[in-house]
């Protein structure tokens, strides 16, 4: 008999497209578990926002990283990484082939190629800085990203405040351009690595993203935000689904307005999946129901 080589085989693709179905269906097929890759659904006071799977679908295979942490626990890429390179290491002992579900790019990119070990951060610098975007807004802290490391300037999404905090908290901490640190070697892992990713029409995905919303709310989506309203300030927070209801909360927004804007908002998200997953050319596209060809192609592969 020939022991089949150990293989990570990810299923990538935006939010709603079908990802945990499809999962699903081959791990439960090929007799195997599922390592998710959902930057979200890690957290334990988060269920419907996240779109966290239902009992029946988690009692189906069993899942690893769904729920495992506290809103109140930082949580990062790096971190992920180093547990889920150890859990692989466990789980490749019973089985030959390990799925990877989900749509947060970075967490895939860090078990597949690595990321740069950043320095621990420091609270007081972090809060400075947040602090000053608070007083101040972003252009000042734009023009110091470009004074201190143009390369990340040119890079990052400048709109993006996390970001550029991000990229200048590494910078005046080591003295060092953060630019530096991202250094894009790619480790070498212990396992093959396959990947697809999941598609549809535009269209079909926005009817599913905007039935989606609709059902969130239907499940009671307003109560949980209400229920966390304590950790609004947290990084995890700024998801799409929370922070407008909280805007809803706050009286910025009818429940109208904000249903309508978690909508427009999770398309926007969708698209910027897209292009993360469309930049890494290993990825190959199905549709989601196209079942029997995501098996043969397996298959043929392992």
């Amino acid at each position: 008999m020939i022991k089949m080589e150990r293989t990570l085989l990810v299923i990538a693709g935006p939010t709603a497209v079908g990802k945990t179905a499809c999962g699903i269906e081959v791990a439960s097929s090929f007799g195997t578990e599922i390592v998710s890759a959902d930057s979200r659904q890690i957290y334990l006071e988060t269920s419907i926002g996240t779109a966290v799977p239902s009992p029946s679908e988690l009692s189906r295979v069993p899942h690893h990283f769904i729920q495992t942490c506290s809103l109140r626990d930082p949580y990062n890429a790096s971190r992920y990484e180093v547990e889920v390179v150890a859990l692989l290491d466990s789980l490749f002992r019973k089985h030959d082939l390990v799925l990877m579900v989900g749509g947060s790019g970075l967490y895939i990119d860090a078990v597949c190629h690595g990321i740069d070990d950043l320095p621990p951060a420091d609270p007081e610098l972090r809060a400075s800085l947040l602090g000053r975007f608070r007083n101040e807004g972003i252009a000042p802290l734009v023009a110091l990203l470009k004074e201190l490391d143009p390369v990340s300037y040119d890079r990052v999404d400048l709109k993006n405040h996390m970001r550029v905090l991000k990229a200048l908290e590494v910078s005046m901490q080591t003295g060092r351009p953060y630019s530096e640190f991202l250094s894009a070697r790619k480790k070498r892992r212990p396992f093959r690595i396959l990947r697809i990713a999941l598609d549809l029409p535009r269209e079909e995905l926005y009817d599913r993203i905007n039935t989606r919303v609709e059902r969130m709310m239907d499940a009671g989506l307003l109560e949980e935000v209400r229920g966390l309203v304590r950790y609004r300030d947290l990084t995890p927070m700024k998801t799409v689904g929370y922070k407008e209801l909280f805007r809803y909360l706050d009286g910025e927004l009818s429940l109208d307005e904000a249903v309508d804007l978690i909508m427009r908002n999770t398309r926007k998200f969708a698209r910027k999946q897209l292009t993360w997953f469309r930049k890494e050319n290993r990825y190959t596209w199905f549709h989601p129901r196209d079942t029997r060809e995501i098996m043969d192609w397996i298959r043929a592969r392992v």
